[in-house]
């Protein structure tokens, strides 16, 4: 259940459309689903935007299929990361038209490889190619959750003549993401380039003093460049979280500026 379609049933049954007894049994389970080892968040798309995603790691397969098979009878978008093949063999037993990410390990439900009607543009670049699986993470997750995605792909400082050739595509977006191992220089450059938010992402990737992504983490958030911010490292599906909320949010706000 989402914000429009609450809104629709509401006005059915205001309007004599549906009776009330229709109404009650659509909402069951509503605003949570407590399954015993989980309590599914049927509420989370009326207040965030989108609805619960299922974090993989650390549950069993057939717990993430369980819960994948609860979303998925909303009718809206499912989305289920850091997912193994086993996990997604137990969720295609449940739900046959579930998707599977390898690169990205994400599973989704009812997700365009492009959307008709985007909220708007989040472009996803990266320094490297050890960088893609982070990377899909987040282009696969904005996709689902209602953003065009424009992948531009390892166009790291070390061949700065690679990122300015895209100067174009970048600044046709309202965010970017930029993923970036090593010292994770690519951020203050995309920043410096542009007048658009940016999402920094630090990957694991590196050497042995890059520390797993530490030193990454701390170049990015010591960046001299206005309009970066940094999430955690590896999180590609929370860079997307927060792009996806910055573009809807603009989105809104144009729209009641376009009313005014």
């Amino acid at each position: 259940m989402d914000h429009s379609r609450l809104t629709h049933l509401l006005r059915a049954v205001q309007d004599g459309q549906m009776p009330v007894e229709e109404a009650v049994d659509r909402l069951k389970g509503w605003p949570y689903e407590d399954i015993g080892f989980a309590k599914v968040d049927h509420y989370r798309a009326i207040h965030q935007g989108f609805p619960e995603v299922i974090f993989g790691l650390g549950k069993r397969p057939e717990q993430t299929a369980v819960i994948f098979e609860r979303l998925a009878r909303t009718g809206l978008p499912v989305l289920a990361t850091r997912c193994t093949a086993e996990a997604f063999a137990a969720v295609q037993a449940k739900v046959p038209e579930a998707v599977f990410h390898e690169l990205a390990q994400v599973i989704t439900l009812r997700v365009p490889e492009e959307n008709e009607r985007p909220i708007g543009t989040i472009a996803v670049v990266t320094a490297g190619t050890a960088d893609l699986p982070v990377a899909e993470e987040a282009a696969v997750s904005a996709l689902a959750m209602g953003c065009r995605v424009k992948r531009i792909f390892d166009v790291g400082v070390a061949g700065l003549h690679r990122l300015l050739s895209k100067r174009n595509e970048l600044k046709e977006a309202q965010v970017i993401v930029v993923i970036a191992g090593m010292e994770g220089a690519l951020a203050s450059v995309v920043a410096g380039m542009v007048d658009i938010p940016v999402v920094a992402v630090p990957t694991s990737i590196g050497y042995g003093a890059n520390f797993g992504g530490l030193s990454a983490l701390l170049g990015m958030l010591n960046s001299c460049a206005l309009g970066v911010g940094v999430v955690n490292i590896d999180n590609g599906f929370g860079a997307a979280a927060l792009a996806a909320t910055i573009v809807r949010s603009g989105s809104r706000e144009a729209g009641r500026f376009h009313d005014v």
